[in-house]
């Protein structure tokens, strides 16, 4: 099975905004193609960080797939699905995550996204085993059996019910994601615009934060502007990039708690945030005199985090939900942590889409 070049994400129909002038001529260093190319490279011949593969190894991969089709690099495409093709063999199914969970099912929307290209209906009945059972036992109110109101998992379960309507074209997976943002919200977005972590921890967490603000962005590539909850997910996305960049520090990052100065600058959320930014600014739902400056300058200083190795510098690891405040600073920083290698290429994918 090799992967022929078939252009058919259904987000590139979209109209983009023209290319603003805020996103070229990048300084020496900070050129999107390369770092995005030198990480995804850098990713095929990784080994996996964990067993079973976990959310962050799926958000890597789908970030090196976005960046192959928005270059036509049928080299790396056919590398990524080898890769996959070595996940699905039945010596390493301890590989494949079989667990009812959203850090775990997110791993279906890899042979779900490559399925659309590819048009292998074995891939695709592979990827859709996960986000039928995502919605097996819903709530009364529509929602995932799996949701637990963190905001992480609004870029984990966006990601595996959206990469299902790419692929089949079946609109109730879209309709799945978009009532549970707007649950999440609804529920956890604060005044300011900012995200708690948990309705039980008011801590403005950096890549939590982060993690919504890539779903809004996913989903809002999606909705047409006549669905339901299109109007509520726009407002929220908007509400939240203004206050992105009241908090973006003065080196165009952001910290570990966002409204927190003293804390550290973290690559993981920078990174997310930029994607958010820069695909709002290329759409048209952000003015872009406003926001196209704050999202440059994000970007540039997110360049400045990935070393001579395509490695990303201060990354939090993995977090858990906590009411502290000491235990959000206090979190180790990682260098080429798949948490931070994914958004890296996610924002630099959408700076060099047109």
């Amino acid at each position: 099975m090799r992967i022929q070049i078939i252009f058919f994400f259904v987000f590139l129909t979209i109209p983009l905004a023209a290319q603003t002038k805020y996103f070229s001529n990048w300084p020496d260093g900070s050129d999107p193609a390369t770092i995005a190319t030198q990480l995804a490279e850098h990713f095929v011949v990784s080994p996996h960080q964990g067993t079973p593969i976990t959310y962050q190894e799926v958000c890597a991969w789908h970030g090196a797939l976005g960046l192959a089709q928005a270059t036509h690099n049928s080299a790396l495409l056919d590398q990524l699905e080898a890769r996959l093709g070595t996940v699905m063999l039945l010596e390493n199914a301890a590989l494949i995550p079989d667990k009812e969970h959203v850090d775990f099912d997110i791993f279906g929307s890899i042979p779900l996204e490559v399925s659309s290209i590819t048009h292998d209906p074995a891939l695709q009945k592979f990827g859709l085993k996960f986000a039928d059972r995502q919605w097996s036992k819903p709530t009364p109110d529509g929602l995932s059996q799996e949701t637990r109101f963190w905001i992480d998992d609004m870029y984990m379960i966006t990601l595996l019910q959206t990469s299902a309507y790419r692929a089949t074209g079946d609109r109730k997976y879209l309709d799945r994601a978009a009532l549970e943002m707007s649950a999440y919200i609804k529920k956890l977005q604060q005044p300011n615009g900012l995200f708690f972590h948990a309705d039980d921890v008011p801590f403005f967490w950096g890549r939590g934060d982060g993690w919504v603000a890539a779903g809004m962005t996913e989903m809002l590539k999606l909705l047409p502007a006549d669905h339901p909850q299109y109007p509520a997910i726009l407002a929220g996305y908007r509400k939240m990039m203004a206050a992105l960049i009241a908090n973006q520090a003065q080196d165009g990052t952001w910290r570990q708690l966002i409204d927190h100065p003293e804390s550290w600058e973290e690559s993981s959320s920078s990174a997310m945030f930029t994607y958010a930014l820069v695909t709002g600014v290329k759409r048209g739902w952000l003015p872009e005199e406003t926001y196209g400056p704050a999202a440059r300058q994000a970007w540039i200083a997110v360049a400045g985090f990935v070393d001579q190795n395509a490695d990303v510098t201060n990354v939090c690891e993995g977090t858990g939900k906590k009411n502290d405040y000491a235990y959000y600073l206090a979190r180790r920083r990682r260098t080429g942590d798949f948490h931070g290698q994914a958004p890296v290429m996610w924002a630099a994918t959408a700076l060099i889409e047109k």
